[in-house]
């Protein structure tokens, strides 16, 4: 980036040898527990499994180079209203590109779009139309990775799309996209609805969309979408119970112990990667996970990342209902209320229908369906995929990228 703007300083990720000396240490002195024989996956990460990864990560795996990966892109921190943010701004050669934001989810960061960025910015050199070419800005999420502490409580969705939305206009960009996926789409889809002069179009994957008690709203579903829906009320939602009401008792465990983390981390790309019942290996490369993991202990952001579930989920349901603590997301069993939908719901719901331009990308694993997004969203692009799970940048990053550009020809 030439004539850097003030207040943003260039950035290199430097982790001090004596962070990975400890842990290195702590992997080989982890207190193992006693496993139930022959219950596999069904209660949370086998034991042979884990100890093998571990393992890896302790003898195998070489932090180092990818590090270095990661500093090859241009890497700059600010702080805006006071939280600092650590973000990749990697310009195209187009003179037309389109800038565009790219945000991540949980439990992911700014290692989730490293086979996109080429693609994306630079089409022509990897044998594509340059027509379509982007100025890439990849934040990391307030309370993710580099970005640092968090600079208080309410830094939920819509606070972070206001702290991007200002990122963008010091770094002099007017007129935007937006991409993002799982939180990422909350955020994305926030900065739709703040600046719709300034955001172009809002393109999202891993989308949530809930029904909201509405009249009709379940009658005529398709079988798929009957499904979707089915999955979503099956879904082991343990995790995100814990982060959304008791994020700093987690912390604890997660802080202290490399394999704790790595657990926690794991158990969602062996849920959420397509097909679901491989192996996480089986979908995302072992060194991304174990970079993604060693991200979230080296910054020691396992509490702070997990903050944004308290704000839009507890926090938010603790406002509307104001004398009654309904927080709920179903029965807090992974169920939907005896009414047939997620008594927390509306929560999770927009507010008010965006007026965004909007793309969904929809992957075979992802449980969106269309017109509870489209009762939320100004959806003008719609995608269905036969493969891919939730971490699509990464597990299919070719239908991310052709997706991407499909929607911002239609919008730009």
């Amino acid at each position: 980036m030439t004539n850097t703007p003030q207040g943003v300083r260039p950035f290199r990720i430097d982790v001090p040898q004596a962070q990975l000396d400890d842990l290195t240490a702590r992997l080989a002195n982890t207190r193992w527990p006693e496993e139930l024989p022959g219950v596999g996956w069904s209660r949370g990460v086998p034991l042979d499994y884990l100890k093998g990864l571990a393992e890896y990560w302790r003898t195998g795996y070489d932090w180092r180079a990818h590090e270095a990966a990661l500093n090859e892109h241009p890497q700059f921190v600010t702080a805006v209203d006071g939280q600092n943010i650590h973000f990749l701004h990697v310009r195209s050669p187009e003179p037309d590109a389109v800038p565009l934001l790219l945000l991540h989810g949980w439990p992911g960061g700014v290692v989730d779009f490293l086979d996109v960025i080429g693609p994306l910015s630079d089409p022509r050199a990897h044998g594509e139309d340059p027509a379509v070419a982007f100025h890439l800005v990849i934040p990391s999420l307030p309370g993710f990775g580099f970005s640092t502490p968090l600079a208080g409580p309410g830094m939920g969705p819509a606070r972070m799309a206001g702290v991007l939305a200002r990122l963008m206009s010091r770094l002099g960009y007017e007129r935007y996209g937006v991409q993002g996926y799982d939180t990422g789409s909350w955020v994305a889809s926030e900065m739709g609805r703040q600046e719709p002069g300034h955001v172009v179009g809002v393109h999202v994957n891993a989308l949530l969309t809930f029904p909201i008690g509405a009249e009709g709203e379940m009658d005529g579903l398709t079988e798929v979408e009957q499904r979707r829906w089915q999955a979503m009320q099956n879904f082991n939602d343990g995790y995100l119970q814990c982060n959304s009401k008791r994020p700093q008792t987690v912390a604890y465990g997660l802080h202290d112990s490399p394999v704790g983390q790595l657990a926690w981390i794991v158990e969602k790309f062996k849920e959420l990667t397509d097909p679901e019942d491989g192996l996480p290996e089986d979908s995302v490369d072992r060194d991304r996970i174990l970079t993604d993991v060693s991200l979230y202990w080296l910054t020691g952001t396992a509490g702070s990342a997990a903050q944004v579930y308290y704000e839009e989920i507890t926090a938010n349901a603790w406002k509307e209902t104001g004398d009654e603590w309904s927080t709920d997301i179903g029965d807090g069993d992974g169920t939907a209320g005896g009414d047939g939908r997620d008594e927390g719901a509306e929560d999770w719901a927009a507010a008010q229908r965006g007026t965004t331009p909007t793309g969904v990308l929809v992957s075979a694993h992802d449980v969106t369906v269309r017109r509870w997004a489209e009762r939320d969203h100004n959806v003008v692009h719609w995608t269905e995929l036969d493969r891919g799970g939730h971490f699509l940048a990464m597990e299919a990053p070719d239908l991310l990228v052709g997706d991407v550009r499909d929607f911002f020809l239609k919008v730009r």
